[in-house]
This record gives structure tokens, sequence and C-alpha cells, in this order.
């Protein structure tokens, strides 16, 4: 057997994660993140991609982002019912956009997104989602 096979096989990715930083104001705290597996990512972009009038290829960065972080942020977890209802909240989505900015989600999306080994910028990975 290659080394390589050996590397693989002894480093599998389904538990992989990483603790992260988003922003300056959030310096003191690190998010604890999880990779995305490539049936996770393709749904992601299934479910961000409609197909508009004329046969027009719409995709929702918004949506997208909102997936990734809401399925892949370990800690805090936007998930959590406790949390959402002492926040006031009704819904994660709410919950997610009433605890961080808009640059920071975006952030928290890209890291997640290199974690998952989409080295390049999201707006590429953007792109390439619309053209396929």
């Amino acid at each position: 057997m290659s080394s390589l096979m050996d590397f693989l096989i002894e480093n599998p990715v389904d538990n992989l994660t990483d603790e992260v930083v988003v922003s300056q104001r959030l310096a003191k705290f690190p998010f604890k993140i999880s990779g995305m597996t490539g049936p996770q990512f393709s749904e992601y972009q299934k479910l961000s991609t409609k197909i508009g009038r004329h046969k027009k290829v719409e995709f929702d960065n918004k949506k997208f982002n909102e997936m990734v972080v809401l399925n892949h942020t370990i800690e805090p977890n936007f998930r959590d019912a406790e949390s959402i209802k002492k926040a006031n909240c009704q819904s994660p989505e709410q919950f997610l956009y009433k605890s961080l900015l808009a640059g920071e989600i975006a952030e928290l999306a890209q890291q997640i997104s290199g974690l998952s080994g989409f080295d390049k910028d999201m707006e590429e990975t953007v792109e390439e989602a619309k053209n396929s």
C-alpha cells in the first residue's frame, strides 16, 4: 500500500475541525468550525441555485453562506433552541443575523470553505457554482 493511501486511511476528513477568528470585534472568542463534505457542498449549491426566467441561473449567496455557517459552526451553536429563545429570536437564521455582522458571516463561511479544501475566494466558488 502506498504512503498516500496510508495517510488517507489514517486521516479521514469527516471529523475535520478548526478554531478561527472572524473579526477584530470577536478576537477573544474563536469559533469552532467543521469542514463540509462534497455531498454537503453540492446540496448547499443546489438549494441556493434557482433557474429563473429565460433559464437564467441565479445563485443566492446569502442562503449558501447561511447553510454553511449554520451547519458547520460547532461553537457557538446557532441552532441551539435555548440560545435562540434567550436572544428573542424565532429561527437559527434570525439568531445568526442578530449575533454577527454581515462581514463576519461572510468571513466565517469563507473560513469553513477553506477548511473544506476551497482555498480560493468564495466569490470564485460562487462563480463556479453559477457556471456548473
